[in-house]
C-alpha cells in the first residue's frame, strides 16, 4: 500500500508527490504573490471539491489551513509565477492526476 504525502517547495515552485521517501511525480505551480504568500509547514489534505467554480479550475483540495488548499486554475499562465493569494495552484490536468493518488488526510509539507 503506497503511502503518499506531498511537498511543496516555493524556491522551484514545483510540487513533489512522494510515496515514503521516494519521488512518484512532480508538477508546476503557481504560488502566493509577495503580499499573500503561502504558508510555510505542515498541514494536511481536510477536504476535496470537484469543480468549485470561479478562479478554482476543475479541483480543490482544502488544506488544515483555513482558506487555503491545491487547486486548479482558469489562467493556466499563471502556473510557475507568484499571483496568487497564497493557495498552490496547478494546471488542471495536473491537480486532477495528483488528487487520484492523494485521499482527504494526506500530509503536505509546504517548504520555504
Amino acid at each position: 500500500m503506497p503511502k503518499y504525502r506531498i511537498i511543496v517547495d516555493l524556491s522551484d515552485r514545483t510540487l513533489y508527490l512522494l510515496d515514503g521517501d521516494q519521488t512518484v511525480k512532480s508538477y508546476p505551480v503557481g504560488i502566493g504573490k509577495m503580499l499573500t504568500k503561502t504558508p510555510t509547514g505542515e498541514f494536511t489534505i481536510v477536504n476535496k471539491q470537484e469543480n468549485p467554480g470561479g478562479p478554482f479550475g476543475v479541483l480543490w483540495m482544502g488544506l488544515s489551513k483555513p482558506h487555503y488548499g491545491i487547486h486548479g486554475t482558469n489562467d493556466p499562465a499563471s502556473i510557475g509565477r507568484e499571483v496568487s493569494h497564497g493557495c498552490i495552484r496547478m494546471y488542471n490536468e495536473d491537480v486532477l492526476d495528483l488528487s487520484s493518488y492523494v485521499p482527504v488526510n494526506t500530509r503536505v509539507t509546504i517548504r520555504p
